[in-house]
């Protein structure tokens, strides 16, 4: 019942950066590229490789593995947002911009696992 109560605070934080990110986003670029999906989901990966390579390397409580493995990430990245907001891309014609949010959120959120990951693994 803790690690419940752990995933549902991290995902109501999660929920809530990546509300805040991405009206940041679109203040900062405009409506025409999905990019406070992008940036979320980077710096969720970012953050998944971190934690991750933590518990690979020194006990990662299980608390702290359902606060932000779980619901604070799960609520930050998401994969359903992206695949609409592609496929809207797709339904308006502009293929060149789906095609680089596709590749941009795959390339880039797998790297930055690896990132997240080489900058504990280099600490120890």
């Amino acid at each position: 019942m803790t690690n419940l109560l752990f995933v549902a605070l991290g995902g109501s934080i999660g929920a809530v950066f990546r509300y805040l990110i991405s009206l940041f986003m679109i203040q900062v670029f405009g409506s025409s590229f999905p990019f406070g999906t992008l940036v979320v989901n980077i710096l969720g990966s970012f953050l998944m490789g971190v934690i991750y390579a933590l518990g690979q390397v020194s006990e990662v409580s299980p608390e702290l593995k359902a606060l932000v493995g779980v619901g604070l990430l799960g609520a930050l990245t998401t994969f359903s947002t992206f695949s609409n907001e592609t496929l809207l891309l797709i339904q308006e014609g502009d293929w060149l911009k789906a095609f680089l949010n596709i590749a941009l959120n795959l390339c880039l959120c797998i790297f930055m696992v690896y990132l997240g990951q080489q900058l504990v693994f280099s600490r120890i």
